[in-house]
């Protein structure tokens, strides 16, 4: 039974209508942030989580030089200075390190290759927060017992004999939660470079960085999985009586030192590749020259697969067959080709140009300086001989801090200087800068260089003191030195960050005239990204845009000039 309603014919039926009071309030910035899964925020994140941690970093290693700077310091004691130790390592590797390189890769790839969003952006707000959680693990664990078995827990050491404590393992959670959350994070870009790129975007015209985030993120899904089930492994031995790496129940220590030596391994050449490709964007804008393109790409393949193969070089004191070793120190030596043909193509280029120095050229050419100095130390070492004399010593310290220091501290600081514009849309101060570059860069050379002294005298890694009349003193007291330098000049160098988005003008959308896509869009840019996706169609898409627009005014101007001629 069905009713009507009559109305008046002075009446119209009434009509549902839809009313606002204005538009519904912002959530706060932080709420934001923590519910967002595009790729520019979380990209964003784990920057800004790189860049806090390098200041928690430079404070933990000036607190052991500071132990360092005299002999038989009391400063500190030796579980402390080992505790500072395990987390300097940990927070230079897994919370400076990669998620820098993995943070602007995550940023600034999908912008390159004309995506408007990635593939899988779920899957990486979960790795952000996996990441997040494993940081946030470590640094309780000074409100109970941190890790102090080392930068990398090697078994027997790390066994539930010797290190009773849970100490390793809240490195075992905190590192697999850390790695687990970065590898989810890849796997949403991997999947993103197979899939979203732009109309014409193919690998032979895509850009330096993006190849280095497919390598990468390729990479990352290799050596990720070996880490996890190595770390595994040692936590079913420490909590439940398993034998993997206990020679006495069929396993062997060894086995440890190949798994998490591959993973090691493979994040040093990450971050070469990614800083490498970084350093190629700069150049290439800054001088108006294109690098070689092939050369340069199969050289950055050629580095990270080659480099990952060579885990062996770091196990060359240790009991394994001659093959292995000779294996491992073959391999390091070709590594020279590659690292060469991009120092080269990098250095003519800049020698060959005329440019104007600014923030990211200098943070660059920084890199290149200490990095080579590093590499060089460390392919010497990578030779048996050598390494049987050094090996454990303050020499192979310096050779490393040389290399990441040159990559990430100062590439990282040429990158974010590179595209902060972009993410920020403020300029960033340049005098500011090069003043934090001259400390950072005076500190790195004082800190670092005695060390290669104080190795050849025989002093270990590890010790949290020395003794007078082992000819230490002066290398040490530099070299404490130096570290107070560098870490004034970090100090500088990331307020110089903070201030420019609050005190420097607007930056344009292109403010260096790139040739890459990232510079199409808005400074900061929008949460789709683009408004419009332009057909690639050459290595320099921006370019092809620029003179497409020059040639449509030309085309406009000579039309209203036809039209309107001159009286």
């Amino acid at each position: 039974m069905s009713r009507t309603t009559s109305y008046p014919q002075s009446m119209p039926p009434t009509r549902p209508e839809i009313s606002s009071d204005g538009p519904s309030s912002r959530p706060a910035r932080w709420i934001e942030l923590a519910t967002s899964a595009d790729h520019k925020d979380i990209g964003r994140i784990l920057i800004t989580t790189a860049f806090g941690s390098i200041f928690l970093a430079a404070l933990e290693l000036l607190l052991m030089r500071v132990q360092l700077a005299v002999p038989s310091n009391v400063f500190l004691n030796g579980v402390t200075f080992d505790r500072l130790l395990s987390v300097y390592g940990e927070t230079a590797i897994f919370l400076v390190a990669l998620p820098l390189i993995i943070g602007l890769l995550y940023y600034v790839v999908p912008l390159q290759i004309g995506s408007r969003t990635t593939a899988i952006p779920r899957v990486g707000q979960i790795g952000l927060w996996l990441f997040i959680f494993g940081g946030i693990m470590l640094y309780a664990s000074f409100l109970f017992t941190p890790p102090e078995a080392g930068i990398n827990p090697l078994p027997p050491f790390s066994d539930a004999t010797f290190t009773p404590n849970n100490g390793v393992d809240v490195w075992i959670g905190s590192t697999g939660m850390i790695v687990l959350g970065l590898l989810m994070v890849s796997i949403d870009l991997l999947t993103t470079l197979h899939n979203l790129r732009a109309p014409g975007m193919a690998w032979r015209r895509a850009p330096l960085f993006t190849w280095a985030g497919a390598i990468v993120t390729w990479l990352f899904t290799i050596i990720a999985p070996i880490f996890l089930a190595a770390i595994t492994m040692l936590m079913i031995d420490r909590l439940y009586g398993g034998g993997f790496f206990s020679g006495e129940e069929g396993g062997s220590p060894l086995l440890w030192q190949h798994f998490t030596y591959i993973f090691f391994t493979g994040v040093y050449m990450a971050v070469a590749v990614t800083f490498l490709a970084a350093i190629g964007e700069i150049v290439q804008t800054f001088t108006g020259r294109e690098l070689p393109r092939k050369s340069f790409v199969y050289s950055l393949i050629a580095i990270a697969l080659i480099g990952t193969l060579a885990w062996t070089q770091n196990m060359l004191t240790a009991p394994i067959p001659s093959g292995w070793k000779y294996y491992g120190m073959l391999m390091a030596l070709a590594l020279i080709v590659p690292f060469g043909l991009i120092f080269y193509n990098l250095i003519t280029t800049v020698s060959q140009s005329d440019f104007h120095m600014r923030a990211p050229l200098r943070f660059a050419l920084g890199a290149l300086s200490l990095a080579s100095i590093g590499l060089a130390a460390e392919i010497a070492q990578s030779t048996i001989a050598i390494a049987t004399q050094l090996s454990q010593t303050y020499d192979a310290w310096a050779a490393t801090h040389f290399t990441l220091i040159g990559f990430v501290v100062f590439g990282g600081f040429a990158a974010i200087t590179y595209w902060y514009p972009k993410m920020t849309g403020h300029e960033l101060n340049e005098d500011r800068a090069a003043k934090s570059f001259g400390l950072m860069f005076a500190g790195t050379l004082i800190a670092v260089l005695p060390l290669f002294a104080a190795g050849v005298e025989g002093q270990v890694t590890d010790s949290y003191r020395f003794f007078s009349g082992e000819g230490l003193d002066v290398w040490n007291l530099i070299s404490s030195v130096g570290t107070l330098i560098l870490f004034v000049g970090l100090v500088l160098a990331v307020g110089n960050l903070v201030k420019s988005r609050t005190e420097e003008p607007v930056a344009t959308p292109d403010p260096y005239r790139g040739d890459s896509l990232e510079w199409l869009a808005l400074s900061p840019p929008p949460a789709h990204n683009f408004d419009v996706l332009p057909d690639v169609r050459s290595t320099r898409p921006m370019r092809d845009i620029r003179e497409a627009i020059k040639r449509r005014d030309d085309e406009n101007a000579e039309a209203e000039g036809v039209a309107q001629p001159v009286a």
